[in-house]
C-alpha cells in the first residue's frame, strides 16, 4: 500500500544531523546499482534501487517477493562526483543505519566495516577519496532475525505482532567534510532545576568558540577548551512550550558547528501523600503518550518522507499527546529533532535480540503473574555470550546517539522479556552512561525486584488496569490496543489482529472515552504518572491504530481524542 507522500529524486535530501550541522556535505540517497551476490560469488538480480528504502519496500523499487538468504550478499554501488569543498582535510561517509552487517569501501579500498541494524556510523575516506568521479560500494549481510542480533520487530515467520523483516541500507548515506583539526565529540547536559547547561566538545586541543542564540538574537558567547558550563534565565523547554536555544561552534582551524539545545530535567518525587511521582522540571508530570512501531507500508522502517515523520508527530500533539513511546527501533536523528520541536517527550526503547522467544515465558507465563530471573539466560533465549555483548555495544551507542535530543526522557533496556538478561547491571551500566534520564528497565513484566529497577512497569490489555502498591512511580508502559478494520486500507483483508475489535468510528471513541476517563483516570490520584496507549498506526495485519497503515485514514477524529486527553491532562494537573 502505498501513502499520500511522494518520493522526490533524492529522497530524505534534508541535512540528517539538525543536532550537529556543518555546511559542507553532500546527500548520498537516490539510484543506487543494486545486486545479489550469491554463496559462489556469483552476482544476480541486477536492478536500480531508491536509497534509503530496503529492497523490500515498494519505495525502493523492488518491492514485494524480494527475500535476502543466510548465504547471500547484498551489493550496493554508485558513482559520486566529488568537488573541493568536500576535500578540506578530513573527510567521513556517514550511514543513518544499515540493517544487519556491512563493509564499505571507496575507489576499491575497504574503509570500513559495522555490525548493528540501527546504529549510525561513519568511515573516515580522507585517504581514499579523491576530487572528480568516485566509486562506493556497500556490501551487506542480514541474519539478524536468525542469528539472535538485534532485529527489533522484524521475522521471518511474520505475523500479529511481527513484522516483515528488511535489509540493507535503510536511513541516509552523505558525505561531510572538515578541517583536520574539527570539533567532534559533542555532548550537551541541561539542568533545568539549576538553570544551566554544560557543553563539552573536543578540537585536538585547540580553543573553541561558542555563541548562543535566542530567536536570531546572540545572548551568551564563550571561549573554552573541552567544556562549558552555561547559567542564564533559560526558557525550560516542555511539551507545552518546546523553547529551544541555537547555538554555533567554532575553532581555530576554521570548523563551524551548529546545533541546539533545550533546558529541561528528568526525574522523580513524592508527592504530599507520599505517593512516588515522575517529575519535569523539578514538578510532578503526568506522561500522556502512545506507543510508536514506526512502520510504514510502502516503507517499512523508512518513512516515506521528512513531511511524513513531521505530519504524524504534530498529529499526536494535536490529539492532546505529550509523549511517545519508540517502540524497539531508533529512528533516524530528523525524526528526534522534530520531537525536540514539537513538544513530544520520548520513551526510547532500545532493539532487542537473542534467540527465538518461547511464547509461555514471554506472553503466557507472566500474564499468569509468574515471573524468572533474568540471570536464568537459557530461559530469556539469551546463551550467545557474543550477542549479549553486541547488546551492550549497542545499548552504549544508542545512548551516546541520541544523548543530545531534548526529547528524550526515558530509557528501556529491554520489553516483556525479548532477549533480556541481567537488567539490574544493564540498567546501572545505563545510569552510569546518562544519569540525566529515568530507566525502565524491564517493560511489561519480569520485573527484577525494588531497588534494581527505577519503575514499576506495566502492560494491561486484558486485565483491568490497577495501580499496585510500590515504592516506585507506577507506568502503564501499554495498554489498549483497540481495533478497527477501515476497508480498503488493511494489509490484509482475510486477517487481523487487536486486543479489543471494533466494527464502528462511533464504538471505537466511546470504547476509548470509557477506557480514558472512567477506568483511567482515577488511578492518576492513585498514583499513575503515565500512560503509553497502543497504538499510533496499523502495522500489516495489526490494526489497533489510530491511524490506517498506509496512513489515509484517521480513524479516531482528532478533535475526540484531544477531548479525552484534556480530561487527562486536567485530572493530573488536580493531582500534581
Amino acid at each position: 500500500m502505498k501513502t499520500d507522500y511522494e518520493i522526490g529524486a533524492i529522497p530524505h535530501a534534508e541535512h540528517p544531523m539538525p543536532q550537529a550541522e556543518r555546511e559542507s556535505w553532500l546527500c548520498l540517497n537516490g539510484e543506487w546499482s543494486f545486486r545479489k551476490i550469491d554463496s559462489h560469488g556469483v552476482r544476480t538480480e541486477e536492478a536500480s534501487i531508491m536509497v534509503p528504502f530496503s529492497p523490500e519496500t515498494l519505495n525502493s523499487g523492488i518491492g514485494e517477493g524480494f527475500v535476502l538468504a543466510d548465504d547471500e550478499l547484498l551489493e550496493y554501488t554508485r558513482t559520486v562526483n566529488v568537488t573541493p569543498d568536500l576535500l578540506r582535510g578530513k573527510t567521513l561517509l556517514h550511514f543513518g543505519a544499515v540493517d544487519s552487517e556491512c563493509r564499505v569501501f571507496v575507489n576499491g579500498t575497504e574503509v570500513g566495516s559495522h555490525k548493528g541494524g540501527f546504529t549510525a556510523f561513519f568511515c573516515d575516506v580522507t585517504d581514499v577519496i579523491r576530487e572528480g568521479e568516485n566509486t562506493l560500494c556497500v556490501l551487506c549481510a542480514d541474519r539478524a532475525t536468525r542469528n539472535g542480533d538485534a532485529r527489533g520487530k522484524q521475522s521471518d515467520r511474520r505475523g500479529g505482532i511481527w513484522y516483515t523483516p528488511q535489509s540493507g541500507i535503510w536511513q541516509t548515506v552523505w558525505l561531510e567534510s572538515m578541517p583536520v583539526h574539527y570539533i567532534r565529540g559533542l555532548k550537551i547536559t541541561p539542568n533545568a532545576e539549576q538553570g544551566n547547561v554544560r557543553i563539552e566538545s573536543d578540537s585536538f586541543g585547540e580553543l573553541q568558540h561558542l555563541r548562543v542564540f535566542d530567536g536570531g538574537e546572540e545572548i551568551l558567547n564563550a571561549d573554552y577548551t573541552d567544556a562549558v558550563t552555561l547559567t542564564h534565565p533559560f526558557k525550560l523547554w516542555s511539551p507545552e512550550e518546546p523553547y529551544l536555544y541555537e547555538f554555533e561552534i567554532t575553532n581555530q582551524s576554521g570548523d563551524k558547528l551548529r546545533s541546539y539545545f533545550g533546558v529541561r530535567s528528568f526525574g522523580m518525587t513524592h508527592d504530599a501523600k507520599g505517593i512516588a511521582r515522575l517529575t519535569l522540571n523539578g514538578k510532578p508530570y503526568f506522561f500522556n503518550g502512545v506507543l510508536d512501531q514506526g512502520y510504514w507500508s510502502d516503507g517499512l522502517l523508512t518513512y516515506p518522507s521528512d513531511k511524513a515523520a513531521y505530519d504524524e508527530l504534530k498529529m499526536l500533539r494535536d490529539m492532546g499527546f505529550n509523549t511517545v513511546r519508540k517502540h524497539i527501533k531508533l529512528e533516524p536523528m530528523r525524526w528526534y529533532y522534530h520531537c525536540d520541536r514539537l513538544g513530544l517527550v520520548v520513551w526510547q526503547d532500545f532493539v532487542n535480540g537473542g534467540g527465538e522467544y518461547s511464547f509461555a515465558h514471554v506472553a503466557a507465563l507472566p500474564f499468569l503473574g509468574f515471573h524468572h530471573r533474568d540471570h536464568d539466560y537459557r530461559y530469556f533465549a539469551r546463551e550467545d555470550a557474543a550477542a549479549r555483548a553486541d547488546f551492550l555495544r549497542e545499548a552504549d551507542e544508542t545512548v551516546a546517539q541520541l544523548y543530545n535530543c531534548v526529547c528524550i526522557g526515558l530509557w528501556c533496556p529491554f520489553n516483556e522479556g525479548w532477549g533480556q538478561f541481567d537488567s539490574a547491571e544493564v540498567t546501572e551500566r545505563v545510569r552510569r552512561a546518562d544519569p540525566t534520564r529515568i530507566i525502565d528497565s524491564v517493560s511489561g513484566w519480569h520485573d527484577q525486584g525494588v531497588g534494581k529497577t527505577e519503575l514499576r512497569s506495566l502492560h494491561t490489555y486484558y486485565t483491568p488496569l490497577r495501580v499496585p502498591r510500590d515504592p516506585r512511580p507506577v507506568v502503564l508502559s501499554e495498554f489498549g490496543g483497540y481495533s478497527m478494520k477501515t476497508e480498503g486500507h488493511v494489509f490484509d483483508e482475510k486477517r487481523e489482529f487487536g486486543y479489543k475489535k471494533f466494527r464502528s468510528q462511533a464504538e471505537l471513541v466511546k470504547a476509548l472515552e470509557t477506557l480514558y476517563l472512567k477506568k483511567l483516570l482515577p488511578l492518576i490520584a492513585r498514583g499513575l504518572c503515565g500512560c503509553i496507549y497502543t497504538q499510533v498506526s496499523d502495522v500489516e495485519e495489526e490494526i489497533n491504530g489510530l491511524v490506517t497503515y498506509d496512513r489515509k485514514v484517521v480513524k479516531v477524529p482528532l478533535s475526540e481524542m484531544r477531548r479525552i486527553n484534556d480530561r487527562i491532562r486536567e485530572a493530573a494537573n488536580q493531582v500534581n
